[in-house]
C-alpha cells in the first residue's frame, strides 16, 4: 500500500484535484475523475493480469479461469477495500465543495464511487509516473485481494445458479440503467428470480455488473 500512497503524494496539484472531483461538483464533466478512472481501469487490469500470468500454470489455468480470478481481484468490492485502506473516502469528502457536503457524505461510501476513485488514482499515477512504477504499486496495494482470489476463487453467477437449481428456480439478468459517456459507460444490472429482484450490481461491463448482482443475491439467499 505504501508504494501507491507514495505515488499519490507525488501527483501534481492539477491531477490530484481531478482525482478527487466528482462529476456533480464540476460544470465540465471533463474536469472530474471520470476519464482518469477509465484509464486506470485498463492499467489496473493489465497490472494484475501481468502479475498473475507467470504465477499460474498454463495447464491448470486457461484464459477463462484467469479471467474469473482477475475479475474477483479487481472487483468493485476489492477496489472499495483498497480505497478504504488508502483513506480515499475521507480525502474525497474533504475535496467536496461546501454546497455539496451533505451529498458527499453519501457518495463517498458507495462501492461505485470508491471503485471509480481508486481507478482514477491509478490512472493519474500512470500519467505522472509511467507504467512500471504504477503497476508495481497496484500489485502491492491489491496484494490481499489478489491472494484471496487465488486461494478462494468465487464465481458468483455459478454459485447463484447452483443455489437456485436446488429450489427449481432460474435467474435472469436485466440491465436496469446505463450511465456515463460511451468511453466510460457504467452498467447497473438486476438479478431477477420469478419476477423478484434478488440483487443489483454495477460495473464497467455488463459481465462485471452481473457478477456483483449475483453476489448480492447469493448473500440474500444465504443470509
Amino acid at each position: 500500500m505504501e508504494l501507491l500512497r507514495k505515488l499519490l503524494a507525488e501527483l501534481p496539484p492539477e491531477l490530484e484535484r481531478q482525482v478527487f472531483t466528482h462529476s456533480s461538483w464540476s460544470e465540465r464533466r471533463s474536469d472530474s475523475y471520470d476519464r482518469l478512472a477509465f484509464l486506470g481501469d485498463s492499467v489496473l487490469a493489465l497490472a494484475v493480469t501481468a502479475h498473475l500470468y507467470p504465477r499460474l500454470e498454463a495447464e491448470r489455468f486457461g484464459a477463462g479461469r484467469l479471467t474469473k480470478i482477475r475479475a474477483q481481484a479487481v472487483s468493485g468490492v476489492s477496489c472499495g477495500a483498497v480505497a478504504e485502506r488508502l483513506s480515499l473516502p475521507q480525502r474525497l469528502r474533504a475535496a467536496a465543495p461546501h454546497a455539496a457536503q451533505d451529498s458527499a457524505a453519501a457518495l463517498v461510501v458507495t462501492e461505485r464511487v470508491l471503485a471509480s476513485v481508486i481507478e482514477a488514482v491509478i490512472g493519474a499515477c500512470y500519467l505522472h509516473a509511467g507504467y512500471e512504477r504504477t503497476a508495481a504499486a497496484v500489485v502491492d496495494a491489491f496484494g490481499p485481494e489478489i491472494e484471496q482470489a487465488l486461494l478462494n476463487p468465487v464465481d458468483f453467477k455459478s454459485a447463484l445458479q447452483e443455489l437456485l437449481a436446488r429450489r427449481g428456480e432460474r435467474v435472469s439478468y436485466a440491465v436496469a440503467r446505463e450511465e456515463g459517456p460511451p468511453h466510460a459507460r457504467r452498467y447497473t444490472v438486476s438479478a431477477c428470480v420469478e419476477g423478484r429482484v434478488l440483487g443489483t450490481g454495477s460495473g464497467r461491463s455488463k459481465k462485471h455488473a452481473e457478477q456483483q448482482a449475483a453476489r448480492e443475491a447469493v448473500e440474500q439467499l444465504e443470509g
